[in-house]
């Protein structure tokens, strides 16, 4: 098990590199996190965009980028169909957004023809630390499904549970967060919670022990656990925590990052590699994380 993102670095390093396919790769800072992650022997990269605007940018960084490395396409549909296909191909292992818009690039990852279709719902995982931990947690799902159904929360657990399992959490446990621990019918999160707990007594939802519905200061807190009367594994030994929907996550994920001083990289997981779509505020630190992340878990 990894205590913290320098670990993590460590193992996707000796695992490495990955070809990693780079959908409208005119961004600069995807291009800087490309150069540190070839230098760190981490990752080599293929850019499929503008190539104009990918020389200058490059340029700018000080990375020299070979000919057979850079794929021209202006247009950003189909420089996300270029960038699947090398992952379809079997020249690239991991699909990253350049300048582009996530919907664009889901859309075409979720093509039935000439996408990368996994056989299961797309969500998005976050690994990070917390200063004052020595663990790494997890969260989900912060960019991809707006309003998850019963099901699809169902497999928002899952993916993290498999992350988790790449990253030597055998059994994870997870948080199935909502604004109080009982059952209200007229908070349907509460009732989704329940019931994917009662899924996870009956073996229906495996490989880690679940609870909910939980507020969030029970996983974290004993002094809250014990003045609420809850005793519970997940009492300030949580590693995975799952939001009811993309605001809560959003804000959560946010809060960790910009209050809490956490560090992170995120994956999509879900389709047939996994994908780093990750927002244009996202630091190069964070894209090379993510990288790590999407190389151990595609390795695995």
């Amino acid at each position: 098990m990894f205590h913290n993102l320098e670990e993590l670095l460590d193992a996707a390093r000796s695992a490495g590199p990955v070809e990693v396919a780079i959908a409208a790769a005119q961004d600069g800072d995807v291009i800087e996190a490309i150069k540190k992650a070839e230098e760190m022997g981490l990752a080599r990269g293929i850019f499929v965009g503008d190539p104009q605007k990918i020389g200058a940018l490059a340029e700018e960084t000080g990375l020299s980028i070979p000919d057979t490395r850079l794929i021209a396409e202006s247009d950003e549909a189909m420089a996300a169909r270029k960038a699947i296909a090398l992952v379809r191909d079997g020249r690239a292992d991991l699909l990253m957004k350049g300048k582009i818009k996530t919907a664009a690039l889901i859309r075409a990852v979720l093509d039935k023809d000439h996408g990368l279709r996994g056989g299961r719902l797309l969500s998005q995982v976050v690994v990070f630390q917390l200063p004052e931990f020595n663990r790494l947690m997890l969260m989900s799902d912060a960019a991809i499904n707006i309003a998850p159904n019963f099901e699809q929360k169902a497999d928002i657990c899952r993916n993290a549970i498999q992350v988790a399992n790449v990253l030597g959490i055998e059994i994870p446990n997870l948080a199935l967060l909502c604004a109080l621990e009982f059952v209200n019918p007229d908070m349907p999160a509460t009732v989704d919670a329940a019931a994917l707990t009662l899924m996870n007594r009956r073996g229906q939802l495996n490989g880690a022990y679940v609870e909910g519905p939980i507020a969030l200061d029970v996983p974290l807190s004993k002094f809250a656990a014990n003045r609420k009367a809850i005793d519970s594994p997940l009492v300030e030994n949580t590693d995975i925590f799952i939001a009811p929907n993309i605001e809560a996550a959003n804000i959560l994920y946010r809060a960790i990052v910009y209050l809490a001083k956490a560090r992170s990289g995120g994956i999509v997981f879900g389709a047939k590699v996994p994908l780093i779509l990750l927002s244009r505020a996202e630091s190069v630190e964070t894209k090379i994380y993510s990288i790590a992340i999407g190389l151990l878990t595609a390795r695995a």
